[in-house]
């Protein structure tokens, strides 16, 4: 039977982009993106807050939904359940193993392999995003089921990070046959931080899974921000 648990597992790390044939490039992506990879922000490094979390599997008729209590700090990062409710499937193998998966890679320091830099990514130019955003295109460099083969979404002003959308460049398990994720990102107590994140998975035999995730936050950095802000926060 498909593993749901794997398909999901590297989703938590992903900060990253997509192929494609380098077209013209744009006149603002070269300063666009020299500051976006030179941008001097405020690392996120302690938050506390809460994450909402729903998959489905029409196929398998499964359904489940989680919510948890969620905290980094300088001992890594942990998380607690308040409640949880539907397929027992998906809260044990889907829910919990990718929130324990995130905790593996703080505790190891994998948190730095799925980063957006030269490092990992190769850029190209982009045709025209959307009104007030550059959209950046980007080759993962190794296979890795971190790192996402799609497109980062920066705003034109000042290239800050609003959106980042593609496949994974390495399927997570052999009942994966597609993985496709879009992450967005918002401006919570002066700091860019991770608001929403959707997948699709098209899985052998079990067809198409779909897994949510919403964030909000109590504190960043040690300032303490308003709960309830992370869905405003979508696109500013």
């Amino acid at each position: 039977m498909p593993r749901p648990a794997a398909v999901f597992a590297g989703l938590i790390a992903l900060t990253a982009l997509t192929t494609a044939e380098p077209a013209t490039p744009p006149a603002t992506f070269e300063p666009v993106l020299q500051r976006f990879l030179t941008r001097a922000d405020e690392p996120l490094v302690q938050y506390r807050g809460t994450r909402y979390l729903e998959a489905r599997n029409d196929r398998l008729n499964q359904y489940g939904w989680m919510e948890v209590a969620t905290e980094l700090g300088t001992d890594g990062f942990h998380y607690r359940v308040i409640r949880e409710g539907g397929s027992e499937m998906i809260c044990h193998r889907v829910f919990h193993s990718m929130l324990d998966s995130e905790e593996q890679m703080f505790a190891t320091g994998d948190a730095a392999r799925s980063g957006f830099n030269a490092v990992n990514y190769d850029l190209t130019p982009a045709d025209p995003a959307e009104g007030g955003l550059v959209k950046l295109l980007a080759r993962p460099k190794r296979r890795d089921v971190n790192l996402i083969d799609g497109a980062v979404f920066v705003t034109d002003t000042d290239a800050d990070l609003v959106r980042v959308e593609g496949r994974l460049a390495k399927n997570p398990s052999f009942w994966a046959k597609r993985v496709d994720v879009v992450k967005h990102y918002g401006r919570i107590g002066g700091l860019r931080v991770p608001v929403r994140l959707d997948s699709i998975a098209q899985m052998r035999l079990a067809g198409t899974s779909t897994l949510t995730m919403t964030y909000d936050y109590e504190m960043i950095n040690g300032i303490a921000v308003t709960p309830s802000h992370a869905i405003a926060a979508l696109g500013q």
